[in-house]
């Protein structure tokens, strides 16, 4: 029996000479791969063919267990990002679906909202692969159900999941020991993904707007020109890069602010878009080359969709109360998980068109929309596209710039970044240091650290990690990555720079 894992101290439950048994959890441990609702992340080289192809048979096998999907020819679309490790995992992916009994569907490098929709539209599951916006030594894996994301209640039956491996199909490095030929792949869900907006939108609807389309290396760069350029648009290619650039929407790099910057002041462009890796999180600039924040994005796309209920983390921009436009407005955790939940929470309450945002900017639709005979189908998943097409079209309705149309929101600017290499101890030595059980108490240390930058602390929000509400309304909002080793600060303020000065000064502060 070969040791594809690390850790000697965890029994495998063996099938002699032949197949060996293990638990996701024990695989956990033994690979160092984290597994969960938001699927597996880790360095690719402990994303072993063996490790991506137990967890991808374990989320199938878990399908099955609630009677979601069963061995009858049924399909498993499969897609994935630019990083270097990805076409290997796709791969590992493709093959453990086919293993366990059904076809599984090369949807190829295309956005993560194409491969979900596919799945979606189809009533198959759905994988992914990317690491979304971290560095290109890490790589993950992305799990859909057939009609929606993984919820955090999936999470348990996930990862209680036994997986069977044969052990002729590894080498000792636990990668295959032979190569198969690669799945062909198939174009259709890429095209569908293209189709779902010129369908919806007339075919002039962006006539007369210049787009820059920063398209670095991101999966989805070739389809957004196509649809800009398809609805009317006078489409500008930029920065494409055949090395894997991380762009985070979240924490956006000075290169990317630079850039936006150095492109508008051209004085070609309405507006420039771009995604981050997997193309599921937009980024969208004023024709000054200001990116905007995820969180404002959502806000004036929701308006275009004229939506009467919002989901949308703790830790976004209150303007989107303050602004009035909005009947139902629902925070949860952080994650398009408890998103998602919400959101079809706030639908069997009876609203019409619900919609969620995250502070990424990655927005989900889980109602239809129908306008002028045409119909836009719910995607209740995170996706690009439509923040973009819905920014530029509420401005062209208005008859305002991108600027203007975030110009007219309450005045409320949020920041964030975050300490990078943050061990996940220190992070919950940290929170739990304002966590006495004594609020009062909390607020007094809360208030040695923070409170000379800030002032008086006037109330504390644990949905999701610690959001302190100062008296004078601003606001620090402390949370660890549920996904890395690092220690998130999201600062809310009258202005964006002071929004980002409480952010670099909390920061400062903690890791000191």
């Amino acid at each position: 029996m070969k040791n594809y894992f690390s850790n000697p101290f965890v029994p495998l439950i063996c099938v002699p000479d032949l197949q060996m048994k293990i638990s996701i959890q024990e695989l956990m441990v033994r690979s160092g791969v984290a597994f969960g609702t938001s699927g597996a992340r880790g360095l690719a080289t402990a994303m072993t063919d063996s490790v991506c192809y137990a967890y991808a048979k374990g989320f199938l096998q878990y399908l099955e267990s609630i009677g979601e999907i069963k061995r009858a020819d049924e399909c498993v679309a499969v897609g994935g990002d630019f990083r270097p490790s990805t076409s290997r995992v796709m791969e590992a992916v493709c093959r453990a679906a086919d293993d366990l009994g059904y076809r599984a569907v090369n949807c190829g490098k295309i956005p993560s909202p194409a491969v979900a929709l596919f799945g979606f539209e189809n009533k198959i599951p759905s994988i992914m692969v990317t690491g979304s916006h971290i560095p290109d030594d890490r790589n993950g894996i992305k799990f859909n159900k057939c009609a929606g994301e993984v919820l955090k209640s999936d999470e348990q039956g996930m990862s209680s999941q036994i997986v069977e491996l044969d052990d002729a199909m590894f080498g000792v490095d636990g990668n295959f020991a032979k190569p198969a030929a690669p799945h062909e792949v198939s174009p259709v869900a890429g095209e569908n993904y293209a189709m779902r907006y010129l369908n919806f939108f007339a075919p002039d609807a962006l006539a007369g707007l210049r787009v820059g389309v920063y398209q670095h290396s991101a999966v989805g760069r070739d389809v957004l020109v196509k649809i800009f350029s398809h609805l009317g648009a006078e489409v500008t290619p930029l920065g494409r890069s055949e090395k894997f650039i991380p762009v985070d929407t979240e924490a956006i790099r000075p290169e990317d602010v630079e850039l936006a910057r150095e492109w508008a002041a051209t004085g070609k462009f309405d507006a420039i878009v771009s995604a981050d890796g997997d193309s599921d999180r937009p980024l969208v600039s004023d024709e000054h080359g200001h990116w905007l924040r995820g969180d404002i994005a959502g806000i004036l796309c929701a308006k275009f969709l004229a939506a009467d209920s919002i989901s949308t983390p703790v830790s976004c921009n209150t303007a989107v109360e303050k602004c009035g436009w909005f009947r139902d407005v629902r925070r949860t955790r952080i994650g398009s998980p408890f998103v998602v939940a919400s959101m079809i929470q706030a639908s069997a309450d009876g609203a019409k068109r619900v919609v969620g945002y995250e502070a990424n900017g990655g927005f989900l639709l889980n109602s239809d929309i129908e306008s002028g005979g045409r119909k836009l189908r719910a995607l209740p998943t995170r996706d690009a596209v439509i923040v973009m097409l819905g920014i530029l079209l509420l401005a062209k309705a208005e008859g305002k710039t991108i600027s203007q149309l975030a110009a007219n929101l309450p005045a409320r600017f949020t920041a964030s970044d975050r300490l990078k290499n943050f061990a996940t101890e220190n992070s919950a030595a940290l929170l739990a240091r304002f966590n006495s059980g004594d609020e009062a108490a909390d607020k007094i240390e809360i208030g040695k650290m923070f409170g000379e930058i800030c002032g008086r602390v006037q109330s504390l929000n644990r949905t999701d990690g610690l959001r302190i509400i100062f008296a004078n309304d601003e606001i620090i909002h402390l949370r660890p990555s549920g996904n890395a080793p690092e220690f998130r600060v999201y600062a809310e303020a009258a202005t964006d720079e002071r929004a980002r000065e409480i952010t670099r000064l909390s920061l400062v502060k903690i890791a000191g």
